[in-house]
């Protein structure tokens, strides 16, 4: 089932998230509703508070990514296989001079600016059978990873902007918490008036 993303200027996006537990109801449903809203809306990720949960949980599929004809055959076969659950995710370790991404997000459609993140993250997390790993990861998929890593954390690419570029943007920001944008994919608004 394809959720409602919500939208920047929703308080559930700025909120540190909660652990959860293996006997969290309807996970399997959760997660494939998840994977089926993030594919619906073209996304390489989505994180529990995009569709209004405060949990600590986020899903990465970079396989979009691997169209991209200015990456090494290598890197796109490496994309192209990367799907992920990310479960109670703790990131361990980032290491590496930061590099600049032009960086998106579900939750703030028509936005993308370029953010700065170090190259290679070390990450615990429990997959969807809540089995542990420790891995590390580099490139787009730590980036990915990053993104939607923050988002658990209660934190939004555009708080990583410097202060001149998050004044250029603030009316774009209004208008997305008013629901005044125009996008193919179903959206909840914090702002949004409610047609009487």
């Amino acid at each position: 089932m394809i959720l409602p993303i919500v939208a920047y200027g929703d308080p559930v996006l700025k909120k540190l998230c909660k652990e959860i537990p293996k006997d969290y109801p309807n996970l399997k449903e959760l997660i494939d509703n998840m994977y089926e809203t993030m594919d619906g809306a073209s996304g390489v990720g989505l994180a529990a508070p995009q569709i209004g949960l405060p949990i600590r949980m986020f899903i990465v599929d970079t396989s979009p990514f691997s169209e991209d004809e200015e990456l090494s055959p290598e890197q796109q076969e490496e994309l192209k296989g990367f799907k992920r659950t990310f479960i109670n995710a703790k990131i361990t370790n980032e290491e590496g001079d930061e590099w600049a991404f032009n960086e998106g997000c579900l939750s703030i459609p028509d936005i993308r600016e370029d953010v700065f993140r170090k190259p290679i993250i070390t990450i615990e997390y429990l997959d969807e059978n809540f089995e542990k790993h420790i891995e590390t990861f580099s490139g787009l998929i730590a980036r990915v990873i990053q993104h939607e890593y923050d988002h658990i954390e209660g934190v939004l690419f555009t708080d990583k902007l410097s202060a001149l570029k998050k004044r250029l943007i603030k009316g774009k920001l209004v208008n997305i918490s008013k629901g005044k944008i125009s996008i193919d994919y179903r959206m909840r608004f914090p702002n949004q008036k409610k047609k009487r």
